[in-house]
């Protein structure tokens, strides 16, 4: 992979912002810019970034794919409603969950996420206003695990050879490709991001449906949006780098008031790390798991058995697709 890294000691934060806010509004020039607003932490403070290059020229979406934590939209938007930038939310839920039908492949699951940000909703919004550019938080890990065949990441494009100008119709700009998970965090914080952005877990880009084996539905994706409420409640104290809740597909024999309950399995995972590159399952206390088994079999309907993933990572991943 051509593309180097800027590590954690060779980040001066202060230059780095200067440098992508230049060369932002060098390549847009007089027009616009869209945004793409996850409300993660890369595309957080990818999107300060360019509000101070662009201003109101930057034109910033949240698309809610249906694939979001619970209340994950209106929450994001109005954060940044209240830090002075404009996010326009766009309902695109049956567009994700139609080109998720009957897919059970991940690899094929992720293509239809990528066909979906892509083609059917960016391509639509370049369409319809003009612009030609899209910023979006891809980081350097997401390159590497890509290029790797680890997994492919929904917003890896130019990496695997897809010119999206030839294939969507506009550029991509990508300001945070040099840098990991850490360095993107002390970025977020020397741009005043409040900390709760920028110190949050990390979550896919293809949201929950990174965390559902086997096809994605809504109904299977409220399940795994409870589950993870329930998860990032116990855990959020916890200063582990990530804790994740995933639904499995096959159905396990549980047993309710003495009867048979053939139901539903979670995954809990919970990863100590610096970079995502490798991963070790968090020590959390009996106690903390005990209680995440009552209060998801108890909330979450259908739900019979919980389990805690003990693999590091590698051989195993954070996210299970």
């Amino acid at each position: 992979m051509e593309l180097k890294e800027i590590t954690i000691d060779q980040l001066e934060p202060e230059r780095f912002i200067a440098e992508q806010v230049e060369q932002i509004a060098s390549m847009v020039g007089s027009g616009s810019a869209i945004n793409a607003l996850s409300g993660g932490v890369d595309s957080s403070v990818v999107t300060m970034i360019a509000h101070r290059a662009l201003g109101e020229r930057l034109k910033t979406y949240f698309i809610d794919t249906g694939l979001m934590r619970q209340g994950e939209p209106e929450y994001i938007v109005s954060m940044f409603q209240a830090m002075g930038v404009h996010v326009e939310l766009i309902d695109a839920q049956k567009t994700f969950f139609d080109a998720l039908k009957g897919l059970f492949d991940p690899e094929e699951k992720r293509q239809a996420i990528t066909q979906s940000f892509y083609k059917d909703v960016f391509g639509g919004l370049v369409r319809q206003i003009g612009s030609k550019y899209l910023l979006q938080g891809t980081n350097y890990t997401d390159i590497e695990e890509t290029v790797a065949g680890i997994k492919r990441q929904h917003n890896i494009l130019a990496q695997l050879g897809i010119d999206p100008e030839q294939h969507y119709g506009y550029k991509v700009i990508e300001p945070l490709l040099q840098l990991r998970k850490t360095a993107i965090r002390v970025i977020g914080r020397e741009l005043r991001l409040p900390e709760e952005l920028y110190s949050r877990p990390p979550f896919p880009g293809p949201a929950l449906a990174a965390r559902v084996i086997g096809e994605v539905t809504p109904e299977r994706i409220e399940i795994v949006r409870a589950a993870t409420m329930i998860v990032e409640q116990a855990l959020s104290q916890s200063s582990a780098f990530q804790y994740l809740a995933i639904l499995h597909e096959d159905r396990v024999t549980g047993m309710r008031g003495g009867k048979r309950d053939y139901g539903l399995q979670i995954e809990v995972r919970c990863w100590e790390s610096a970079d995502a590159k490798a991963a070790s399952p968090t020590r959390l206390p009996y106690e903390t798991l005990e209680l995440l088994a009552d209060q998801i079999t108890e909330k979450v309907p259908g739900v019979v058995s919980v389990t805690y993933n003990i693999t590091k990572k590698p051989p195993s991943t954070i996210e299970a697709v």
